[in-house]
């Protein structure tokens, strides 16, 4: 199993409720959803920031 930290994040109630609507539609916890969308913008970054290479 993989061990996991905690993390507390302040949001505006808009977001939180955009948040926990879209959870909702997803399947998914909160918690899931932050997650995913946490490592896909980690992932992103990786892509962009990776050197091009040129033949």
């Amino acid at each position: 199993m993989t061990n996991k930290r905690d993390l507390r994040l302040r949001v505006s109630e808009k977001l939180y409720a955009e948040l926990m609507q879209w959870s909702a539609e997803e399947l998914r916890s909160m918690n899931g959803l932050v997650e995913y969308l946490l490592t896909e913008a980690v992932r992103k970054r990786k892509r962009t920031s990776e050197p091009e290479h040129k033949e």
